[in-house]
């Protein structure tokens, strides 16, 4: 059998034309959604990443602006760059680039963004709600995920799941929106025994390792039929490639999602979505105020 390739940059384009329509009814109400972004350091990646992020915001009509940062800033000056940030009301969304350079905390990073701006949904507040059930900004790769399963009308009551990642921006999360699906989740990471095997059970298989060195999700790993959404991305043998070979999985799987052009796109336009959501509960709250 040959399974569906689940099109990310298909899917991704469907949510883009959902938040454009969204956007242009709050501009029409006064409100023009916007994105800051905090870039510190010169990581040609980064830097890349937070490119596509603007262009993606300028294509459905959301402002941003950018703020690049000395890789030796101090973690006092950044707290005080992102309360002003907070305390900006044009400023709907907050989005710090990682990783940071190692002289600034992560945790205590992130965790100073007020939770109706943390359009990366990474913090602790709102990791708190989605456990909770109560989340309203989720983390967009895992909503992305979500998504794509949602498009193809994959339903998840009842199956059995392997989550290959145990992050905070990844697995966690996930698995918490997994199980609002009724699915039966198990999270595995890099110590986990008899990996294989576990995998070979499965209905589906939510893979992001993300190093080829560490780890390859082979065909002789999935049953027939399974469902296989590969989240890692990086470069191997000088290629952009994921966990597993789409090419040689998609032989066996009823659906699988390639890399690039699979979960990759999802995560922005979530970031898309998640940024018009702040910008609506932001102007919900200047009313009731």
């Amino acid at each position: 059998m040959t399974g569906i390739r689940i099109d990310g940059i298909v899917i991704a384009k469907s949510v883009k034309e959902r938040v454009k329509k969204a956007v242009d009814e709050l501009k029409s109400q006064g409100i023009n959604p916007c994105l800051a972004t905090v870039l510190i350091g010169d990581n040609p990646a980064s830097a890349t990443y937070v490119r596509n992020k603007h262009k993606s915001c300028e294509e459905v009509g959301i402002l941003t602006k950018d703020h690049k940062l000395d890789a030796n800033i101090t973690q006092p000056e950044l707290n005080k760059i992102i309360d002003d940030l907070n305390s900006d009301s044009s400023v709907h969304g907050i989005l710090i680039q990682l990783p940071l350079p190692k002289q600034l905390d992560e945790f205590s990073t992130i965790s100073r963004i007020s939770p109706i701006k943390d359009v990366d949904g990474l913090t602790p507040h709102n990791a708190g709600l989605l456990a909770m059930k109560k989340a309203v900004l989720v983390a967009c790769t895992p909503s992305g995920v979500m998504e794509m399963f949602d498009y193809h009308e994959i339903d998840l009551e009842g199956k059995n799941i392997v989550l290959i990642n145990r992050s905070n921006l990844v697995g966690k999360p996930l698995y918490h929106l997994l199980l609002e699906k009724n699915a039966t989740v198990l999270t595995c990471h890099s110590k986990t025994k008899n990996l294989k095997e576990i995998c070979q059970s499965a209905d589906i298989i939510i893979t992001a390792v993300g190093d080829r060195s560490k780890f390859t999700l082979t065909p002789d790993m999935i049953k027939e039929g399974a469902i296989v959404i590969d989240v890692a991305i990086s470069r191997f043998n000088e290629k952009l490639v994921g966990d597993s070979d789409f090419d040689q999985i998609i032989q066996k799987a009823s659906f699988a999602t390639p890399v690039p052009g699979g979960v990759g796109p999802m995560t922005v336009a979530m970031l898309l979505k998640n940024t018009v959501t702040a910008a609506s509960l932001s102007s919900k709250i200047g009313r009731q105020s």
